[in-house]
């Protein structure tokens, strides 16, 4: 979608949230005391000059008495914030119930923190606005959101040393980016394994993504420069799953990954 587009979408939004605060005669002020954001936030919404957060429509949800539509009509409007290319892989990873992701350079998505995801798209834009950026690490937080689902899916990533060294966003960014995965690896549905450097050459030299279905076939997804690739072929599949099991095989067990990162944690924090 273009960046127009994103910001018509935003700008539907905040109409949205304007028309029902004046509809309740209640003050930009009073709807930021009761969301528990700061009014400017409030007034940025409402011109459309930012896409709201989740959590945002969620809290006007119950301000307004309105239950869900705020909630919807984000996920909607978020949606068509993603470039055209990547909606399908976000559908296919909505109904996933198992996602085997390898990372060799920069960490999976849905394990960026806020500050890690907007140093990844200010690197990868560097002409964008502040409220595109904005736009798209909310996107992406979305996307982390909507796998915290009732039945979430089991989430297995395989990460090269690298990831974990490459600075992005600055020491402190990626300090609590470590805890972050520390945390989320506390979860029964995600695991995390590290290959360290020592391993030599990684046997998958760029990302992939295997998602496991419910219903259909499952699926390979790779990318390349503003285009996603959507296979499902057995034979292609099937290659890939192999490498994927070499990976996991080359790379440290899960808790000596975890004891791995919480040392490289402490590296950052000094």
């Amino acid at each position: 979608m273009s960046g127009n587009g994103q910001q018509d979408g935003a700008a539907y939004f905040g109409q949205e949230v304007r028309f029902a605060r004046e509809q309740q005669g209640l003050t930009q002020a009073q709807v930021a005391e009761r969301t528990g954001y700061e009014r400017p936030y409030v007034t940025r919404v409402e011109g459309g000059k930012l896409l709201a957060s989740a959590q945002f429509a969620d809290a006007c949800d119950s301000v307004f008495g309105t239950p869900g539509s705020f909630g919807r009509l984000r996920a909607r409007v978020a949606e068509r914030g993603h470039p055209g290319w990547f909606i399908p892989y976000v559908n296919l990873e909505r109904e996933a119930t198992q996602i085997l992701d390898y990372s060799p350079v920069t960490l999976t998505g849905t394990l960026q923190t806020r500050e890690y995801a907007e140093a990844v798209f200010r690197q990868a834009n560097p002409r964008d606005e502040a409220e595109a950026i904005a736009a798209k690490v909310e996107n992406r937080l979305a996307r982390r959101e909507a796998l915290d689902r009732a039945d979430p899916p089991l989430r297995w990533a395989v990460l090269h040393e690298a990831v974990l060294r490459t600075v992005t966003g600055g020491r402190s960014v990626m300090a609590a980016q470590m805890a972050v995965l520390l945390a989320e690896a506390e979860s029964p549905h995600v695991v995390i394994q590290v290959t360290p450097f020592h391993m030599g050459t990684p046997a998958g030299g760029v990302p992939f993504i295997l998602l496991t279905r419910k219903h259909g076939p499952d699926v390979l997804y790779t990318e390349t420069l503003n285009q996603g690739h959507v296979e499902e072929a057995a034979a292609v599949v099937a290659e890939a799953k192999e490498k994927y099991d070499r990976l996991r095989a080359a790379a440290m067990p899960p808790d000596e990954s975890l004891a791995f990162i919480h040392d490289v944690m402490k590296e950052y924090s000094r």
